[in-house]
């Protein structure tokens, strides 16, 4: 498709947007759509101006010798400038996921290895929680379910800021813990699981909950949080019932907080399930979780006595456990999302095509 054909697709969308009776989500389709068009039309003329403008220069240049090193350095730094926008034009035509920009809901449940897997569910809990704290990102509980020692069987937590979902959507799948756990006598090392699903926020555009399919139950809370939410009926659950899925939230005091959350959680787990249904009927080769890898798949593996951590989708190891665990994700997260982009390509979902 070129520059003409683009320009004349983007017209066509602009019509469509001036149409009052737009439903809603098609025309936030359609603003997304247009928005990424008119980005890459502007790159392409910006691409095209560049190249004359070298091709101009290196005719001036052999036309005037005196000034040869004057011409060379406004090549220079055409050619810098045209480097960084076909790079800006490539990522362009291979969109970004376009949940990137949401906040999460994060659950950390623990698998296979008992007490062992409910404290490590506990240590990622603190350690997806320092690095939302280096990127200014804010941290709410939701609902969780503590072991005696410490550890949680499940932590459900809201991770609310700018970009959010592109840093933390690899993290969905199976982390694999090999360890001495603090409850073994004999130092052994033990293997134990922990299950991560990364849930984007759904907008009210993209769920539609109809209350009469709601079933809401409240109930005292039972974790820790003082006297007051401990003695009054503050905690909520919501059933959706042609689902079937349920949601708990007991960390607010007041119950209208608790059942607003509740309802936030309940519209991304509809949401995820209904994106990843379509992706299934789309592809069979396609399923997915959220991001990369699928519930059931290892992803990832800590193993403390050698201070390693090994990334099973990129093959990456690093000998720096101890730094990632404090909340030091950059140096996983930085080649994943570079893995992503390649698979964006690899797929050829190029806008243009």
């Amino acid at each position: 498709m070129n520059l003409v054909d683009l320009k004349k697709k983007y017209e066509e969308i602009t019509e469509k947007l001036a149409n009052p009776n737009l439903d809603t989500k098609v025309r936030r389709d359609f603003q997304r759509e247009g928005s990424q068009l008119n980005n890459v039309i502007t790159a392409l003329e910006r691409i095209e101006e560049l190249k004359k403008a070298i091709k101009d220069l290196k005719i001036q240049a052999q036309d005037d010798p005196e000034l040869i090193e004057l011409y060379e350095e406004d090549i220079e730094e055409k050619r810098l400038e045209l480097k960084d926008i076909e790079k800006d034009l490539e990522n362009l035509l291979y969109p970004e996921d376009e949940r990137d920009n949401r906040s999460i809901f994060l659950e950390i449940r623990a698998g296979a290895g008992g007490q062992e897997a409910a404290l490590f569910a506990s240590d990622l809990f603190r350690m997806y929680n320092n690095y939302a704290l280096s990127k200014n990102w804010s941290v709410s509980i939701v609902d969780y379910n503590e072991t005696d020692i410490g550890g949680y069987k499940e932590i459900i937590i809201y991770v609310k800021g700018k970009n959010v979902f592109k840093h933390l959507k690899f993290e969905s799948g199976v982390h694999r813990v090999q360890r001495v756990p603090r409850t073994e006598t004999q130092g052994r090392v033990h293997t134990s699981t922990v299950t991560v699903a990364v849930l984007p926020e759904a907008d009210e555009v993209d769920v539609k909950i109809d209350p009469q399919d709601l079933r809401i139950d409240v109930f005292r809370a039972s974790g820790a949080g003082g006297q007051h939410v401990n003695t009054t009926d503050s905690a909520v659950r919501i059933t959706h019932i042609p689902t079937g899925v349920v949601v708990s939230c007991q960390d607010e005091r007041s119950q209208a907080k608790n059942k607003a959350k509740a309802m936030k959680v309940l519209q991304a787990r509809i949401f995820e399930a209904e994106r990843v249904r379509h992706e299934a009927e789309l592809s069979a080769q396609r399923k997915k979780l959220v991001g990369m890898g699928e519930r059931s798949e290892k992803i990832r593996t800590y193993n403390f006595p050698q201070n390693r951590i090994t990334d099973h989708r990129i093959n990456l190891t690093l000998k720096k456990l101890d730094i990632v665990m404090q909340g030091y994700l950059n140096d996983l997260v930085e080649p994943l999302k570079e893995w992503e982009f390649k698979e964006r390509q690899s797929e050829g979902s190029n806008i243009l095509s």
